[in-house]
């Protein structure tokens, strides 16, 4: 048995035991359709794969970007002004544009990078795009709230600038970039969910397809109870390793 078999079972044994509950409060007449069952369980996990995939890129990306506008703005360890204004630029240029139309302005990129426009392979670009300018915002708010007087030793002590920011900026900063990473993995979900709107599947494309066209308000539903289920588990975690990790 594969992967993807035992992650769809899974999630199919998983979803039978909420919809067991749900069924008693909403009218849940799918659950008596197989085929829609398993459509559901796939579009879950279409949902969860891109949630994944293009987290851990735009996550990394985030970060990076986040810790360069940070050590070369005015009296940054790494001050260097064309360099702060070319990412300060460019983060400002992506958050500034409304998801859908960026999916739109990327459709040469992702048929350049991923050989398509569409389904869930043309969605990766779009998504790291459209989250690393929020998340890398996100990293450098974190960042500035370091004590200026840890940086001033840690470069009294004679510390590389390397050094400072592996030692004192994200050392530091753990928690905060902890509640970071939840925040943006719970917009991404979101993101997602339009991303359905241009083929690349998911549970958005499910409630759009079933809830919204066909007026299934239980399809709706279910996909909501689903995506509450993965916001709630997201934020549980990130919770506990802020706890964690927090002094």
């Amino acid at each position: 048995m594969d992967i993807g078999t035992m992650i769809s079972n899974f999630f199919e044994s998983i979803l039978a035991v909420i919809f067991d509950v749900v069924t008693q409060f909403l009218p849940m007449d799918f659950m008596n359709n197989p085929k829609m069952i398993s459509e559901l369980v796939q579009e879950t996990y279409m949902t969860l794969k891109m949630l994944f995939f293009s987290g851990i890129f735009a996550l990394i990306f985030g970060i990076i970007f986040g810790v360069l506008i940070t050590v070369t703005k005015k009296d940054g360890i790494l001050e260097n002004k064309i360099i702060y204004f070319i990412l300060d630029k460019f983060i400002n240029f992506f958050r500034s544009i409304p998801f859908v139309i960026l999916m739109a302005l990327l459709v040469g990129a992702s048929r350049l990078v991923m050989g398509t426009a569409t389904g869930i392979k043309g969605t990766y670009i779009p998504l790291i795009f459209g989250t690393i300018p929020f998340f890398a915002r996100q990293i450098e708010s974190v960042l500035s709230e370091v004590d200026d007087g840890l940086i001033e030793a840690s470069i009294a002590m004679g510390n590389t600038p390397m050094q400072i920011i592996t030692r004192v900026y994200l050392k530091e900063s753990i928690p905060g970039i902890i509640r970071s990473v939840s925040i943006t993995l719970i917009s991404l979900l979101g993101l997602t969910a339009m991303a359905g709107q241009v083929g690349g599947g998911g549970l958005g494309a499910f409630a759009i397809r079933h809830g919204y066209a066909r007026g299934k308000v239980d399809a709706t539903w279910s996909t909501v109870i689903i995506i509450l289920l993965i916001v709630t588990a997201i934020q549980a975690l990130g919770n506990y390793l802020t706890r964690k990790t927090t002094h």
